[in-house]
């Protein structure tokens, strides 16, 4: 198994470093930094353990067809990852087009 990111999620989770901290979640910036880092490594890790589900057509613009897996972090958190599968060469590959938390589109889901 193999997960790649889109560049735009990539830049997602740098953007996300800077948030945590600045809007306080985290008291040192190596603190955010270090959950960021722990949420790439569950999603690398365990993406394709999780329950896949068909993603709602809101999230079509992210990519058609997609599932989402959820990743539970804190009692308040839970972080959605939006993917597609594929194979090549007889290895699954899943990119990752899109990620949120149940703060900004648990209405959606």
């Amino acid at each position: 198994m193999n997960v790649i990111f889109t560049p735009k999620v990539l830049l997602y989770f740098e953007n996300l470093i800077i948030t945590l901290y600045d809007k306080e979640y985290f008291s040192f910036l190596e603190t955010s930094k270090k959950y960021v880092e722990e949420l790439v490594d569950d999603i690398k890790t365990n993406l394709s353990t999780k329950r896949h589900k068909p993603a709602p057509v809101y999230f079509d613009k992210f990519g058609k067809g997609m599932k989402y897996a959820s990743f539970k972090k804190s009692r308040h958190t839970t972080w959605y990852v939006f993917f597609k599968t594929y194979e090549e060469n007889g290895k699954e590959i899943y990119l990752v087009r899109y990620i949120a938390n149940n703060h900004t589109i648990a209405q959606y889901l």
